[in-house]
């Protein structure tokens, strides 16, 4: 037979209540805690959560998708979420987007059957505006990461992201602080957001610091090397500009390569910006600058406000936050002044 909470109990010199505390995250004494780790440990204990579903009507399960759980991106935000949800006495479940066709929405029936208390849904492609209606007709709390949607019309629903406007701004003004005035951008796939989002900042920082917007100097891209590759093979065409801001790394690395094999030295001849600050960015020669993305920071806050929601029903909701990147100067950028 499986052993019991009785069991861990009378092992651990203790009553089945002071148990239950210490099962459901409430303080204990230390000497308590100590001997109820080592019962639990010995008699390989596990709590039932069917039971306790049944008792507490809560299952101390927060239910994570991810639009692509194989994608390595994710991880700091995975490691920020787990590290709230360990505080709080919550096991994380990991669900793919990608092992369901209907995506996200394949995902809402967890809440539905109660599964979970909580879900956290990550994507950064757009959301559309059945999903959030569906979400806002759930009995559970839901947390976003990434696209929030218009954020008067979702106002309700709480969702983190960083502010990628904020983010291509400052590599715009740090270019421009370097001597750059013909700054050209590498735009990206139409269904995620924050292609639009940085397309915005970039246009934004452009008037802000007086500079002129040069439609032929914005060239699309699928976020991808080989993106990147044709990208500033277009740009080069094109000609005119000193510096090239594309909006993620690995486009910049494309880039990056795109002008070495026509003979060109970058930053001597161009420079090249990216944004996210994956591994890769600081390997590249030269290294690259970027922009990097709180994502461990974005993990902790969208755990947070969730946890905070589950475990205080009437408290009022967060709402949308944007986490503020940092840029990052390496060796990609030459100054002209």
């Amino acid at each position: 037979m499986n052993p019991t909470i009785n069991d861990v109990a009378r092992l651990a010199n203790t009553s089945k209540s002071t148990v239950s505390r210490y099962l459901n995250g409430q303080p204990i004494k230390k000497r308590t805690e100590e001997a109820l780790k080592a019962a639990i440990q010995e008699l390989d204990y596990h709590p039932n959560v069917n039971a306790r579903r049944l008792v507490k009507n809560s299952t101390q399960t927060i239910g994570i998708v991810v639009d692509d759980i194989a994608n390595i991106f994710y991880s700091g935000i995975l490691r920020g979420i787990e590290k709230v949800a360990n505080q709080n006495n919550y096991q994380c479940v990991y669900y793919s987007g990608t092992s369901n066709h209907q995506g996200e929405f394949g995902f809402l029936n967890l809440a539905q059957e109660r599964q979970v208390d909580g879900l956290i849904l990550i994507s950064f492609t757009k959301r559309s505006d059945e999903l959030f209606r569906r979400i806002r007709e759930l009995t559970i709390p839901v947390a976003l990461v990434g696209d929030g949607g218009d954020i008067a019309e979702n106002a309700d629903i709480f969702s983190v992201d960083v502010n990628n406007e904020h983010g291509i701004k400052e590599v715009v003004r740090y270019l421009n602080r370097i001597g750059h005035r013909n700054i050209a951008f590498i735009g990206g796939p139409d269904d995620f957001t924050a292609t639009h989002q940085r397309a915005k900042g970039y246009r934004m920082a452009l008037e802000e610091n007086g500079l002129t917007y040069e439609p032929s100097w914005t060239v699309p891209s699928d976020w991808s090397k080989d993106g990147g590759y044709k990208a500033m093979r277009d740009l080069i065409n094109i000609g005119g500009m000193t510096a090239v801001i594309a909006s993620n790394d690995e486009t910049a690395i494309g880039a990056l390569l795109y002008a070495h094999e026509l003979g060109f030295r970058v930053p001597r001849d161009f420079s090249i910006v990216g944004f996210d600050d994956i591994e890769i960015a600081s390997w590249v020669y030269p290294p690259l600058t970027t922009v990097n993305q709180p994502l461990y920071q974005i993990g902790l806050e969208a755990a947070d406000g969730l946890v905070m929601k589950m475990k205080h029903k009437d408290a009022p909701m967060k709402r949308r936050m944007l986490i503020e990147p940092k840029l990052i100067v390496r060796d990609s950028c030459m100054k002209l002044l």
